[in-house]
């Protein structure tokens, strides 16, 4: 899209030619992988996937987060994939899925993303190389319907790992912050909530379902054009409950960033494989802005907080 044709308040990411020049400095391609961990260790990787996994060594990630075209046809910037039948895109996922998995850690962790669609072959896929150990779906409120159809408002996450008596999971990492409609008192005083001057509220544990996502959009700072971008929310649940700080993330579809820039305001370390040169110049412009800004909408204070109820929060303030 033309900058010129954007809203005033548009804050989504772009870039000038300029930018592209200086940023394309900083990407590493194939020729430069092999070698030492900080060949690639916060690197992005403008690669095709199958060219660059085998220069990665083996076992080097912690935690892995993949978000695969699904089986839909869409338009990534030129870069087209097509919809195909469920036993083609099941040799789809044959073709580069137990690669990805040799490059986890034996205690490690993978996430796998998909929608209605996809997720009965992403769980074949997971049940053949990990044990899959629960299935999220989290609300997609983007769109605007359909008319002969229900609208597709949710997505799957598949959560798998290679060792199921030892991965690293902290739930007290990703409680989320409920306000208490019905407040309830014990001999006058709050159970299980907090009494405040910004309202009641009370830390819960996180289940499978996840309904308090906002999918990223023009006038939020997260946002660029890559058509499937996940939320820094999102990822961010993912990276806090299954990687300690200081640990390896690796995205095998690195898209616009998000799983990078998540892992490094977190204070991870991150390695991201993206064949679209586009793509890879707007994560290394994210994890740039990230060194100024580390924020993350909807998590603050060591919690994740309900769709807009920080946001109403500071307004308060």
């Amino acid at each position: 899209m033309n900058n010129n044709n954007r809203a005033p308040r548009n804050r989504t990411i772009t870039l000038t030619d300029d930018e592209r020049n200086e940023l394309r400095k900083s990407l590493v391609v194939p020729e430069h992988v092999e070698g030492p961990l900080d060949k690639y260790l916060d690197q992005t990787i403008n690669a095709n996937l199958l060219d660059a996994l085998p220069l990665l060594p083996d076992a080097f990630a912690d935690l892995i987060i993949i978000d695969p075209p699904y089986n839909l046809t869409k338009d990534f910037n030129g870069n087209k994939f097509a919809a195909r039948t469920e036993e083609a895109y099941d040799e789809y996922l044959a073709s580069w899925f137990p690669l990805v998995c040799k490059k986890l850690k034996p205690n490690g962790s993978l996430y796998l993303c998909g929608d209605w669609k996809c997720t009965s072959a992403l769980q074949r896929a997971m049940e053949k190389e990990l044990t899959v150990l629960n299935r999220i779906t989290w609300q997609r409120e983007k769109g605007r319907g359909a008319k002969s159809n229900w609208k597709n408002s949710m997505e799957d996450i598949w959560f798998g790992v290679k060792n199921a008596d030892d991965y690293y999971f902290d739930v007290e990492a990703v409680k989320q912050k409920r306000r208490v409609i019905a407040p309830y008192k014990v001999d006058g005083k709050p159970k299980d909530w907090e009494e405040s001057d910004d309202g009641n509220y009370r830390l819960t544990y996180p289940s499978n379902f996840w309904d308090d996502i906002s999918v990223p959009f023009w006038s939020m700072p997260e946002n660029t054009d890559h058509p499937t971008q996940k939320p820094e929310k999102l990822y961010a649940k993912l990276i806090l409950a299954s990687s300690r700080p200081g640990d390896i993330i690796f995205d095998p579809f690195l898209g616009s960033g998000t799983a990078s820039v998540v892992a490094k305001k977190l204070g991870r370390h991150y390695c991201g494989i993206e064949m679209n040169e586009e793509y890879c110049l707007l994560a290394q412009k994210r994890l740039n802005l990230a060194d100024q800004d580390k924020s993350i909408q909807g998590y603050s204070d060591g919690v994740f907080w309900e769709r807009n109820t920080a946001q109403l929060q500071k307004k308060q303030d």
